[in-house]
């Protein structure tokens, strides 16, 4: 008896020969002797062609996407705060990779962690979808107030119209360069010293963020985000080959200044010194929000 036409539309009849298995090439037909044959071979067609597609649709690829480690996870959400995209939520008091094609594989979320639960992982996943992450993202602007990306503009405060008059005062910056990057890690205004590792836009959020903070202090600045790096390694030669004294960290009340933060802590674990620390965290208009 010849295929029936109700399978078709599942089961496709026109393969070539070279397509099929090799007991069925170049018979189109199913005899009597095999009632379910056709039902059999159209659900096994459905289930071929659905492998390797996400629920989306979208053809499954071997590629870098982020791993989280539940046991370690804290659920602290600040990785959720740190992923842009929205990829990741917070799911019985655990953080979890909600959307494969959210995840961008770049791993803003990772340098977040206090913990470091999570990793990167080469695995087969959904492509990065990012006009699906881009209506998501407008769906969210809709239901809630800006969120407080470090990336996002926001409306500048009314000015004084009439500022005070330019003066020559010097400041207190106690040794250049101050960017961690071109530092050099055995430099002698490292001894006996006040360590201050800020973020470089925090001096403009804070208006006396001069005598608030760089006053008897080695001044370091830096921001993950831009120089692209883990300051990690560096800040541990520091604190390493250095006699410091204290560690004071300024930084934005923003997600990529965890890196900054995290760096410092895995510096000062790395290097074995327990330092007194202290970790100040500013708003965008300049308010402190934690840490002193």
């Amino acid at each position: 008896m010849p295929l029936r036409t109700d399978k078709q539309k599942s089961f496709p009849p026109n393969l070539p020969n070279d397509r099929w298995p090799a007991k069925l090439a170049g018979k189109r037909t199913i005899h009597n002797k095999a009632p379910y044959t056709v039902d059999i071979l159209a659900r096994l067609w459905n289930i071929l062609t659905a492998l390797g597609k996400t629920e989306q649709g979208q053809a499954r690829m071997i590629r870098k996407i982020i791993h989280i480690n539940e046991e370690q996870c804290i659920g602290c959400a600040l990785c959720v705060n740190a992923c842009h995209e929205g990829a990741i939520g917070i799911v019985d008091g655990k953080a979890r990779l909600l959307r494969e094609d959210y995840c961008d594989g770049l791993g803003n979320c990772l340098p977040a962690c206090p913990t470091a639960a999570i990793t990167f992982a080469e695995r087969e996943a959904a492509p990065y979808d990012e006009a699906a992450v881009q209506k998501n993202l407008e769906r969210a602007s809709a239901k809630k107030a800006p969120s407080t990306h470090g990336t996002r503009a926001r409306p500048a405060r009314q000015q004084n119209p009439t500022p005070p008059k330019m003066q020559d005062l010097p400041g207190p910056l106690a040794q250049w360069p101050v960017q961690i990057k071109l530092v050099p890690v055995n430099a002698p205004y490292f001894a006996n010293s006040n360590l201050l590792i800020a973020a470089d836009c925090s001096a403009f959020a804070c208006g006396n963020f001069h005598s608030a903070f760089m006053r008897n202090r080695i001044t370091l600045i830096g921001c993950p985000k831009l120089d692209g790096v883990d300051y990690s390694e560096k800040l541990t030669e520091i604190l390493a080959g250095n006699a410091v004294n204290s560690v004071t960290v300024v930084r934005m009340d923003v997600p990529c200044c965890g890196g900054l933060e995290q760096a410092v802590k895995n510096a000062l674990q790395r290097s074995g010194k327990m330092l007194p620390r202290q970790i100040v965290i500013l708003s965008k208009d300049g308010r402190i929000l934690g840490g002193l």
